[in-house]
């Protein structure tokens, strides 16, 4: 027997009906459900970056306590590598600690800021469409310019945060005030920046990774037109002024301030938001401007097996990553030479930093590629948050239940994940080679640091098990893992400077790795290390047969 049931009506708030909203409706709600959401988030990014400011703040000035080694170290500047690395050379005729922070630092907040922005807005608007869940909100009576609104306000309350952590970070460092303002309004401007850029981006394809990924272009973009335009001319040319990041840098932070700038950049958001609401009317909700390609008629046969299936996903993320690494491994390898005259000026350096004086450029290639392997490492780790994006949007589910056992899919994924973190290293060794030997003339580097890389190999697999581990006993934790390698990150930069205590310091698997190729690296640690991942790989497999699998 068959019964009917009459819907009833979901009531709305004061009698407005959802096809009537205004456009707005629903906006302060949202907001505050969005900020909620991403409180930790905004709360991670704050912290990071204004510790990050103070420590480096702090470590400049121990390091570079009179004016004689500033002045040293401002003639780094005139290498391009460096140029392309820093920013605009403002205040090199008398390079104070302020001077030193703006143009060796600003860059490294400016794009982090960019960043920031770029995932919280496709977080919140093609995200929220290609999951289904802005189809659910608009349902309700909200408007339909409340969600992408609300996400643009989240972002502005985002980065008017962090502009605040920077610039106290800034003064509790002993820089002037007035500067340290200019820099915190010059980073959060520069974050609503591109984060409009995303507004715009989100516009075009129905996923949030193409979002993402175009949005990240411009961004280099701009990056490597910003260090094109600053090599032809230290304190920026014409080509400088085509990126908004150079708009940032032209701020003079402590040099000789000034804001107008700043006018570019807000001129520059309010075009890129007109343009987003624009296509936005173009389009249907949960649609891209740009029609997605049809697929071919017959799968690749790699993708019938899941190793094929999890590379394909990882394809555009690894070349992403693997670029980046790339061209910095080449610029910083190209600045050995010039490193060697700053310790021939500043020789006080080498104590600071604890590089040998006797195998200088080794030294120095040896931290460099130690920052790389890092990067590498952050890619491992990456792909692993991306591997439980996969479970939680149900795909990882319906290709176990097709046949593919719990335990081959999270192989292939371990496997596939530490091939590419692997390539990924010995191509840095390489990039890292090659800048040296175009530095010094002798193309022995290039083979000399991809085997060091090799060294780096455990520590990043064992940070990759970590992840696993998390992935496969505690899905919902797995993000956690950013916090070691934040911290590892952290040791390797200041570690030394700070003088931690050595059981801190321990806990960074990378600390147990001597600088290749300027130290020998010993066995011990290295087995122990891939002891270690062998063991949490195997609790990650034993956990995930286990545990429930979203489908």
């Amino acid at each position: 027997m068959m019964t009917t049931t009459t819907p009833t009506a979901v009531p709305t708030p004061s009698g407005t009906s959802a096809t009537s909203a205004a456009p707005f409706t629903g906006l302060g709600t949202l907001l505050r459900f969005y900020l909620r959401l991403d409180r930790v988030r905004i709360t991670v990014w704050t912290l990071a970056l204004a510790l990050t400011v103070w420590s480096t703040v702090l470590s400049l000035a121990a390091v570079y306590p009179d004016e004689a080694s500033r002045q040293a170290r401002a003639a780094l500047l005139e290498n391009p590598a460096a140029v392309l690395m820093t920013g605009p050379a403002y205040g090199i005729d008398n390079y104070t600690l302020g001077a030193m922070t703006a143009n060796e630092l600003s860059l490294t907040v400016f794009v982090a800021t960019a960043i920031m922005s770029i995932l919280l807005v496709v977080r919140h608007t093609r995200a929220q469409e290609e999951s289904g869940r802005l189809e659910l909100l608009r349902a309700l009576p909200v408007g339909a310019y409340a969600p992408p609104a609300a996400a643009l306000l989240l972002v502005s309350v985002a980065n008017l945060v962090v502009g605040t952590g920077i610039t106290v970070a800034l003064i509790a460092g002993g820089l002037d005030v007035v500067g340290s303002i200019a820099f915190g309004v010059a980073s959060a401007v520069t974050g609503v920046l591109f984060g409009a850029v995303a507004a715009v981006t989100a516009q075009f394809g129905e996923h949030s990774r193409s979002a993402t990924g175009t949005a990240l272009a411009v961004l280099a973009a701009a990056f490597f037109v910003r260090g094109a335009g600053d090599i032809i001319e230290a304190t920026g040319s014409w080509l400088s002024w085509l990126s908004p990041i150079a708009w940032a840098q032209q701020t003079r932070l402590y040099v000789d301030e000034r804001w107008w700038p700043l006018l570019l950049s807000v001129a520059t958001t309010v075009v890129l938001l007109t343009v987003a609401v624009a296509l936005s009317r173009r389009r249907d909700l949960g649609a891209g401007l740009r029609a997605p390609k049809p697929g071919p008629a017959e799968a690749d046969s790699a993708l019938l097996g899941p190793v094929g299936l999890i590379r394909r996903l990882l394809r555009g993320a690894f070349v992403g990553w693997l670029t980046g690494l790339v061209l910095f491994g080449v610029a910083m390898g190209a600045l050995a030479s010039s490193v060697e005259d700053l310790i021939d000026e500043m020789p006080q350096v080498l104590d600071m930093v604890g590089v040998d004086p006797d195998a200088l450029t080794a030294s120095f290639a040896g931290m460099m590629l130690m920052f790389l392997a890092l990067g590498a490492t952050a890619f491992g780790v990456s792909a692993v948050v991306r591997m439980r994006s996969e479970e939680d949007g149900g795909r990882s589910g319906l290709v176990i239940i097709t046949g593919t056992g719990r335990s081959a899919w999270l192989s292939a994924a371990l496997g596939v994940i530490v091939v590419q973190m692997v390539v990924a290293l010995l191509v840095s060794g390489a990039a890292t080679g090659l800048g040296v030997a175009f530095a010094v003339g002798d193309w022995a580097w290039v083979l000399r640091m991809i085997a060091a890389s090799l060294a780096y190999a455990p520590a990043g697999i064992l940070v990759v098990a970590v992840a696993f581990a998390l992935l496969g006993c505690v899905p919902r934790a797995t993000g956690l893992v950013w916090v070691l390698v934040v911290w590892t990150v952290f040791v390797a930069w200041l570690g030394e400077m700070l003088d931690l205590p050595d059981e801190l310091v321990a806990l960074s698997p990378f600390s147990h790795i001597p600088l290749v190729p300027a130290e020998n690296a010993t066995a011990m640690p290295l087995i122990i290390q891939a002891v270690a991942a062998v063991l949490l790989v195997a609790a990650a497999i034993v956990g995930f047969r286990r545990r429930d699998v979203q489908v």
